[in-house]
């Protein structure tokens, strides 16, 4: 989990595309999210709104392990840094992948 949350970031998240789609709704914490197109959503947070976006890449292989990747894209627009943190910190808890 990052300790600050710049207003727009990317980063690589060990997902399926699928997956991904699953666990946005519980991620987003009932903030209203739509599902703009194929790799598009906005969530909207306060006064502003979450941009994301997402590619699938192929998958890393660490000897017989292979993990999905996707290439996700955040950008907030409008909403307030104090807003912007607390959200991305529940939304990195809520996607946290293994690990102990």
């Amino acid at each position: 989990m990052q300790g600050h949350y710049p207003a727009e970031f990317r980063r690589e998240q060990g997902f399926t595309e699928a997956d991904w789609l699953n666990c946005l709704p519980g991620a987003t914490a009932g903030h209203a999210l739509v599902i703009d197109g194929p790799g598009r959503a906005t969530v909207a947070i306060g006064p502003g709104h979450l941009h994301l976006a997402w590619q699938a890449r192929p998958p890393r292989q660490i000897a017989l392990m292979r993990m999905p990747v996707l290439a996700t894209h955040y950008r907030f627009d409008g909403v307030p840094d104090d807003q912007r943190q607390a959200f991305m910190k529940f939304f990195d808890l809520y996607t946290q992948r293994g690990g102990g």
